[in-house]
């Protein structure tokens, strides 16, 4: 098996990441249940710390959730059912015709896209489906936006280019397969300040900008975004639009 390389912007910051990311919807879920041939196996690709796989796990009898940082998979936590295991998405270890579903949540953007697809065609079995999502930008109150938006402004630059495919909800990705049109989905949280900072603080491009200015840029705008916010403890909603792709293998 070749050796796959990978865009590594998360080892350094699994622990945050893990202890910082959203939750996906449940809805997202339902929806993924209702419409794979049916739900003995499904491969994770590119899990993370395993914020999908505890969900996925309630869907499927088997999860196999992988991720090529050994740094998040160490982070990572589900149930019994799910496998976590250091791979990469463009070479795991099922075997042909075996899952299915293929999930990737909020990853596809980093792989090697020809041989990712290449790797769903091999695993998947005849008329499994090949689920990738994503979400966007956060979305905050009218009367904290500003703060938000002169953080986000702040590190802007340090995002790693993939993060325009985002941006464009992966519009213009050749996926393999026919489509399944997918229901509207959106991502919702209810968190305190300090909770939110710690999401800030996840950020790849947080890390970055710390390495090349010296700066923590959640840090600097920290009073900014108190001062909008009210008591730090209390609790306001936060929301990311999503996006949905899916395509099932030919019977």
């Amino acid at each position: 098996m070749n050796a796959v390389s990978f865009h590594d912007h998360f080892s350094a910051v699994a622990a945050q990441y893990a202890q910082a990311r959203p939750e996906y919807p449940q809805e997202l879920f339902d929806w993924i249940a209702s419409i794979v041939p049916s739900r003995e196996l499904c491969w994770e690709a590119g899990c993370g710390s395993g914020q999908a796989s505890r969900d996925l796990a309630c869907v499927f009898e088997r999860v196999h959730a992988t991720d090529p940082s050994a740094a998040q998979i160490t982070n990572a936590k589900g149930p019994a059912n799910v496998d976590f295991a250091v791979e990469p998405g463009e070479a795991c270890s099922l075997a042909d015709a075996s899952v299915d579903a293929v999930c990737v949540a909020q990853a596809l953007h980093w792989f090697d896209l020809p041989r990712f697809f290449a790797e769903c065609e091999r695993v998947l079995k005849p008329g499994g489906v090949l689920f990738a999502w994503g979400y966007q930008d956060i979305e905050v109150d009218d009367d904290i936006a500003g703060a938000n938006a002169a953080l986000q402004a702040r590190i802007r630059d340090d995002w790693a280019p993939q993060r325009d495919f985002i941006d464009a909800a992966y519009a213009g990705f050749e996926f393999p397969f026919g489509k399944i049109e997918a229901p509207r989905f959106e991502l919702r949280a209810e968190w305190t300040l300090p909770r939110l900072l710690g999401y800030f603080s996840s950020y790849s491009a947080t890390k970055t900008h710390r390495e090349r200015t010296g700066e923590d840029a959640v840090a600097l705008h920290a009073d900014e975004l108190a001062a909008a916010w009210g008591d730090t403890e209390r609790v306001r909603g936060v929301r990311w639009p999503m996006f949905v792709h899916a395509r099932r293998k030919p019977y």
